[in-house]
């Protein structure tokens, strides 16, 4: 059975994954009005995977005796002065995902709700890959510059780009 602080900060946590979904969505809207195809296809798969985090919690919080709670989202932003602004702004948002996550850890920890904070751990493992993928589409944006060509390839390329890739790829 969860404590009502438990569901009230799952239930905070719902709304934020989903307003990454949306927020993610809004990117590739954008991507594909401006003919980032690629760009547009990768933001679709992350809005997907961000409302089936969404749809964990809302299964766990269910499971466990709460009550999920569906409520109104905050509009996202719906243009962007540049894909790099675009992608800086998903990197900023990903951190922010991280400390709520760790912040939900650690309110199951003060609760000792270990069965939420094991549940948690799944998310703090997903948020560490977010970052690291961010930081190393960050990275090959910075190396692109301006380069018209570079952006080509790279709209081309960030299709095959997953996670596990990402992950690979970034140095320790």
């Amino acid at each position: 059975m969860l404590s009502k602080i438990i569901e009230k900060a799952l239930n905070k946590q719902i709304r934020i994954e989903a307003e990454s979904s949306q927020i993610y969505l809004a990117m590739a809207c954008w991507a594909e009005v401006k003919g980032l195809e690629g760009v547009a296809n990768f933001m679709y798969k992350q809005s997907d995977e961000e409302r089936e985090h969404m749809l964990k919690l809302v299964r766990f919080v269910n499971e466990r005796g709460g009550h999920a709670q569906i409520s109104e989202l905050k509009a996202p932003n719906v243009t962007f002065k540049s894909f790099k602004g675009m992608f800086e702004m998903l990197f900023e948002h990903e951190v922010f995902v991280s400390e709520s996550i760790n912040e939900l850890v650690h309110i199951s920890l003060e609760q000792k709700d270990y069965s939420t904070h094991n549940f948690l751990q799944w998310y703090v493992s997903e948020q560490i890959e977010e970052e690291a993928m961010a930081r190393t589409i960050l990275d090959k944006i910075n190396m692109i510059g301006d380069d018209k060509g570079g952006l080509y390839l790279f709209d081309r390329d960030i299709n095959q780009l997953t996670v596990s890739t990402a992950v690979q790829e970034s140095p320790e």
